[in-house]
């Protein structure tokens, strides 16, 4: 019998920004409650991110009362603030990973202080209520949607797996370079892998595909500068179909407030080859 429970608990409300680490959170159909429903596009709307602008990282992100702040944690004087529900009301067609979806620009003076930022032109979009992206076909059991996330609604990572990479580095790295919803405490590393269906509290989940990873596993969040590591120790040993693997992508049935504390409760696992 496993002894599981969520330790850890975050949200990116601007795709590519630093998260916020919450004690509770409500968990809705596109995943966690303002999670990745904001996002940066380029000129031909496709989604901007820390892989080609690791400054990004210093980005701070505040929910207030109604309110998103963004900061710069090195350059305080540089702060921009807006309602939840401002935006222009014009659809714009944009782009995450190839698939399509829409967004609707915040404001201009928002998007030109990105743009001044980035020193490239650049828009703040939030993904409308109506807008259904769905999951990849492949993966998705009930046509799940998801946010402005790269695929799937939640990310999960146990705290073993970011300890037995640690163990392999000779600098470690926090579980922030992996910016998942979910971690959590006991079992052997990469036991999320094993999972098929299970519970946190009284939400169900499935985990349907590993999370493949990239270079901005390389960016340092604290400082937004990059290196080798640790996506050079994990290809060798976490390597699968060519592709290096970290964490459980999630889809999810229902809504719910989902708590740091909460139990994980493996009710199906994934078949033993």
């Amino acid at each position: 019998m496993h002894n599981l429970h969520l330790s850890e608990l975050y949200i990116y409300p601007v795709k590519s920004l630093a998260g916020i680490s919450l004690k509770e959170s409500l968990i809705e159909e596109k995943g966690l409650q303002y999670d990745r429903r904001w996002m940066l596009i380029d000129e031909e709307g496709t989604f901007i991110s820390q892989r080609k602008y690791p400054e990004l990282a210093l980005l701070q992100v505040d929910l207030g009362d109604s309110r998103l702040t963004i900061t710069h944690r090195k350059k305080t004087n540089l702060t921009i603030s807006f309602s939840f529900d401002e935006n222009t009301g014009k659809e714009i067609d944009v782009s995450v990973w190839g698939t399509d979806c829409t967004g609707v620009e915040v404001n201009q003076k928002i998007s030109l202080w990105f743009s001044e930022l980035l020193q490239t032109n650049a828009r703040l979009v939030q993904m409308p209520e109506t807008d259904r992206r769905l999951v990849d076909p492949r993966y998705a059991q009930d046509n799940e949607v998801v946010s402005f996330a790269d695929g799937y609604p939640c990310l999960i990572i146990s705290q073993a797996s970011l300890d037995g990479l640690n163990e392999k580095l000779q600098q470690a790295v926090p579980m922030d370079r992996f910016r998942p919803n979910f971690v959590f405490t006991g079992g052997d590393p990469h036991i999320e892998d094993t999972f098929n269906k299970f519970f946190i509290g009284e939400t169900q989940f499935s985990a349907v595909k590993p999370c493949s990873r990239c270079v901005l596993i390389t960016v340092d969040q604290q400082t937004a500068t990059k290196g080798p590591e640790p996506l050079k120790t994990l290809a060798g040993y976490r390597t699968i179909n060519k592709k290096i693997m970290f964490g459980q992508n999630l889809i999810h049935k229902g809504s719910g407030i989902i708590r740091v504390g909460d139990q994980i409760r493996v009710s199906e696992w994934k078949p033993t080859s």
